[in-house]
């Protein structure tokens, strides 16, 4: 199942285009001005100062927007996952609230720590972990990647964590990061593979993840509500890999990787004959295309955050930390 996305589908094929020109940077050096290829030296993604600012400029406009209801207002400042998600709440808060967010409350971010991988090509990307003042005592984590040295750093994906789940990360003696390839095959699962896995581990189960809520209490809770007298649940899950969608990863201490990813869900829900599906909350409605009469079929994206063990350590299997889901589109038959 697809969706349209024209006028954020239009955008996002002109930064992808952005990403894969060749772009250099200037670098002055004590001997005169060098010419740095940044798709081939090996560079901090940004410094601690810019991705401050970079946390501070989302933050703004992030709090603009929900105020307002208003996605233009911070669209320069999200993609991926996040894009999706956040879009489709605000469009629905939108319809729901023409006049604004009348329950707005600041989103307010402190103690913010900043793991920078040094790495060659584009996207250059970063981690920022921080309290704030919702979610109680849970870490923030924002990825925040760009294409070029013309745009913005924008937030791909957003989790929320327990404190003492985040692991050490390995650092050079300046204190940079490394970026995991996505194909490494010293992980137990490749970062690029993660995706595709998750999905299939939804749907088929298997030994590949641990048990947690992320996974083995999500399957659970679907198999309970797959069949209830007079409804009828059905779930399609699928990986996201592509673009905007790619998953980024952090090697850890021990050898393994944090690692980033993507993927959509569906779930129709089915009334039986002379039964009827329950009514839609309203900002479910507003992202409903077609009229519900007996099946209502609900699309979301998730962004996860993993951590993928060095592989033949340990048990082997992926921890899933945290997850954040978002209602992006529903369709009544």
């Amino acid at each position: 199942m697809t969706r349209d996305r024209s006028p954020q589908g239009l955008r996002r094929r002109g930064r992808k285009a952005l990403i894969a020109a060749s772009l250099t940077a200037l670098s002055l050096t004590a001997s005169g001005c060098v010419v740095v290829h940044g798709e081939r030296e090996v560079l901090p993604a940004t410094s601690k100062a810019e991705a401050a600012k970079a946390l501070e400029k989302f933050t703004d406009a992030y709090n603009a927007a929900d105020k307002a209801f208003d996605s233009s207002l911070d669209a320069d400042y999200i993609t991926g996952a996040l894009a999706d998600i956040d879009e489709a709440r605000l469009t629905a808060g939108h319809a729901n609230s023409p006049g604004g967010n009348s329950g707005h409350q600041p989103l307010k971010l402190s103690d913010a720590e900043f793991t920078i991988p040094k790495k060659a090509g584009w996207p250059r990307w970063f981690v920022a972990d921080t309290a704030a003042n919702k979610g109680g005592s849970a870490r923030w984590l924002f990825v925040f990647t760009r294409g070029d040295l013309s745009e913005p750093f924008q937030v791909a994906y957003l989790t929320l964590v327990a404190p003492d789940s985040l692991p050490e990360f390995e650092l050079d003696e300046d204190g940079w990061a490394e970026a995991v390839p996505t194909g490494s095959a010293d992980l137990a699962v490749p970062p690029k593979e993660l995706s595709e896995q998750y999905a299939t581990y939804l749907k088929s189960g298997g030994s590949a993840f641990a048990d947690g809520v992320h996974t083995s209490d999500w399957r659970a809770t679907r198999a309970r509500q797959a069949s209830k007298p007079g409804l009828a649940r059905q779930y399609i899950d699928e990986p996201l890999t592509g673009g905007d969608y790619a998953p980024l990863a952090l090697r850890t201490a021990d050898g393994g990787a944090l690692v980033f990813f993507t993927t959509r869900h569906f779930e129709k829900q089915t009334a039986a004959a002379g039964a009827s599906v329950p009514a839609p909350g309203k900002d479910v409605q507003a992202l409903t295309k077609g009229e519900v009469k007996q099946s209502l079929t609900l699309e979301f994206v998730s962004n996860e955050v993993a951590l993928d063990p060095k592989r033949g350590a340990g048990s082997g299997q992926v921890s899933l930390l945290g997850r954040i889901q978002g209602l992006t589109a529903a369709q009544g038959n």
